[in-house]
């Protein structure tokens, strides 16, 4: 007689391999102040460099190669409004024209260079790509964080991971991944819900630290209970309201997660966190806040990273219900990577599905009062 564990065959890793089409979107490059310090910057974004620079008008990007003689526009200079090329000081403005050429009687009719749609917003700046060229529409705008510009959070603190040998979506899968916060991230996730709708996904949590963890590594301490609501609008950029409850106190807090890709193998992060001021609340104190909140989240996205960088592309996960709406979640994603006109019904449709935590959380308290005993008799 055949045993089960014989007939049933072993499951293989099916892997089409990274897209080399990057995802139509915004994108953040950081934060605006990086920026502002009078000099031209290169970006590896995309499979190409591109360039930005500060004007009067604000922050421009353009694609990062002169179209003279292809000179690196980041090490030229920025004169006026315009960015002068290092090799003939061909000078180029925001929206692509050249706007002058020194030693020449006239400006070439065609000489024009790309320039990439922009937008500052939260303190940061962002870019928008699209392999069709189209331009950003109110419907897909990154949403301002209330009261931002009214001065109600501390400064972020801010912090970049880059990830090479790993394509973007390993990070974007994450929304739906209840069970990585207790192993990779040391909270206990007891409530989790997940909703995709049009061009954003959303995740729900509710969570406490782990008492069996080294506490520089913990949201608050045993007693902390952690709310979160983290969105993706579109296929990079998380925003993510936090309520920490610590001692009777509540902390607000918000984090920004994003990424944008340098290849079809690599890409970077960017994320910071900003604290709520509160009245009577010292700046300092507030900001203090944050780059405690940003220290635990460090820990926690190296975590990830790791795993990233030696995990295998995978496009047929083997799931439990535990698991969450992975193919879901990848079929949402998917709508950023193909032509406009291409978008099917089933991308963005509504999808909801709320997680029962109940067995995973008993499990874990288990193991971790196993852990608590095992440290108190060493």
């Amino acid at each position: 007689m055949t045993s089960s564990s014989t007939s049933t065959p072993v499951r293989e890793i099916e892997s089409a391999g990274n897209p080399t089409r990057f995802a139509r979107g915004w994108h953040c490059l950081g934060l605006v102040e990086q920026y502002r310090d009078g000099k031209p910057h290169q970006v590896k974004a995309f499979g190409t460099s591109i360039v930005v620079f500060d004007t009067s008008e604000g922050l421009k990007v353009l694609d990062g190669y002169c179209r003279h003689m292809g000179a690196n526009l980041a090490k030229g200079t920025i004169k006026g409004d315009s960015l002068a090329c290092p090799f003939h000081d061909w000078r180029w403005g925001g929206n692509g024209r050249c706007t002058g050429i020194p030693y020449a009687k006239r400006v070439p009719v065609a000489a024009k260079t790309r320039s990439w749609p922009t937008m500052e917003r939260n303190g940061q700046l962002f870019v928008w790509h699209d392999p069709q060229r189209s331009q950003p529409t109110e419907e897909v705008t990154i949403p301002e964080i209330e009261g931002w510009e009214d001065g109600q959070w501390s400064d972020w603190s801010w912090q970049t991971f880059l990830v090479e040998g790993a394509h973007c979506r390993e990070m974007v899968d994450n929304v739906v991944d209840m069970a990585h916060f207790f192993y990779v991230h040391l909270v206990f996730p007891h409530y989790f819900r997940n909703v995709f709708e049009g061009h954003v996904a959303t995740q729900y949590m509710h969570s406490r630290s782990r008492p069996d963890i080294d506490p520089e590594n913990s949201y608050g301490g045993e007693d902390s209970e952690l709310r979160s609501e983290a969105s993706y609008f579109g296929p990079s950029y998380m925003i993510n309201p936090q309520q920490l409850e610590v001692g009777g106190k509540t902390v607000e807090a918000v984090l920004i997660n994003s990424h944008y890709p340098i290849d079809s193998s690599s890409f970077l992060i960017n994320f910071g966190v900003a604290t709520r001021r509160e009245p009577g609340v010292d700046p300092e104190q507030a900001r203090a806040v944050a780059d405690g909140l940003t220290q635990t989240l460090t820990y926690g996205f190296g975590q990830d990273v790791e795993i990233w960088r030696d995990k295998a592309r995978i496009d047929n996960p083997l799931l439990t219900e535990q698991d969450g709406p992975v193919y879901q979640l990848r079929r949402w994603y998917e709508q950023f990577y193909v032509d406009v006109e291409d978008i099917e019904e089933d991308m963005t449709q509504r999808v909801e599905v709320e997680i029962d935590t109940e067995h995973a959380v008993g499990t874990w308290k288990r193991e971790v009062e196993e852990n608590l005993a095992a440290m108190k008799g060493a």
